[in-house]
């Protein structure tokens, strides 16, 4: 497995091209794999190739892969970096081996993480209706949704002391439990995302109709409850959308969360 950290150069234009489409970013990201043939889909059970944009501000993009084998993106450095900049030991793009990472995680481990998710639900609107998926619009809602899957994928989010809240313990809204500021997580850079999901596919020449998910980034602090199921989440993703840039769960020490 390889952590790789790409900076896109915003002011090219192939970079606003790349930034305009989760699904050409995909193909984009894909094509760093010369093993990986398009047609090539994701074991069910093992490590997977997940991507994340971090948008840390307005002109400075930075492309996140999580991937099982080395990427060559020479191609992104030529459409969207700083190609002339290039040399053989810094190409324009940082990988590195996340195994050794990956082994030193232990049972009660503390981490600030960052998450890019499509939090979504099952609704059905008339009885006798089949459910139907449909995105959580609220962050108290968008909270609860990475909440519920926490124990299932190896850690717990943190709570806050007491003193440290805002708003007193039971909070409700709309007669529901509101988390509030209860855990040390936030929510933030929603994006309503809508495109062909055949665009940026080079290997089809067919629209297959149009995709809209709405994404948004977690930040927070965890506690490692099972090693071996967080790293199988680090490895696979969390959620639904992971060829648009969702599900990349990253870690950090915890003491560089503010």
């Amino acid at each position: 497995m390889f952590l790789t950290r790409f900076r896109v150069n915003t002011a090219r234009p192939g970079a606003r091209r790349l930034l305009s489409s989760p699904q050409i970013v995909h193909a984009a990201v894909m094509s760093s794999f010369p093993a990986l043939l398009p047609t090539d889909a994701p074991p069910p059970d093992g490590p997977r190739v997940l991507w994340r944009l971090d948008h840390v501000a307005r002109a400075e993009v930075m492309l996140y892969v999580v991937s099982p084998d080395k990427p060559d993106m020479t191609h992104l450095v030529e459409q969207a970096g700083w190609p002339a900049a290039a040399t053989p030991t810094a190409p324009g793009w940082e990988s590195r081996p996340y195994g050794p990472f990956l082994d030193q995680l232990t049972t009660g481990g503390q981490w600030a993480f960052r998450l890019t998710a499509n939090p979504v639900h099952h609704i059905r609107r008339k009885d006798g209706e089949p459910t139907k998926r449909t995105a959580h619009i609220t962050p108290t809602h968008q909270m609860g949704w990475l909440l519920q899957r926490q124990e299932h994928s190896g850690f717990r989010i943190l709570e806050k002391p007491a003193d440290q809240r805002l708003l007193p313990s039971g909070t409700t809204h709309g007669g529901k439990p509101h988390h509030g500021d209860r855990y040390h997580l936030t929510v933030q850079d929603k994006r309503s995302l809508g495109f062909d999901k055949g665009r940026g596919d080079s290997t089809s020449k067919e629209r297959k109709g149009p995709v809209t998910l709405v994404t948004v980034t977690f930040d927070g602090r965890l506690e490692v409850t099972d090693p071996e199921l967080l790293r199988r989440t680090l490895r696979q993703g969390l959620g639904r959308a992971k060829a648009y840039g969702c599900g990349l769960l990253t870690l950090a020490p915890a003491t560089a969360a503010g």
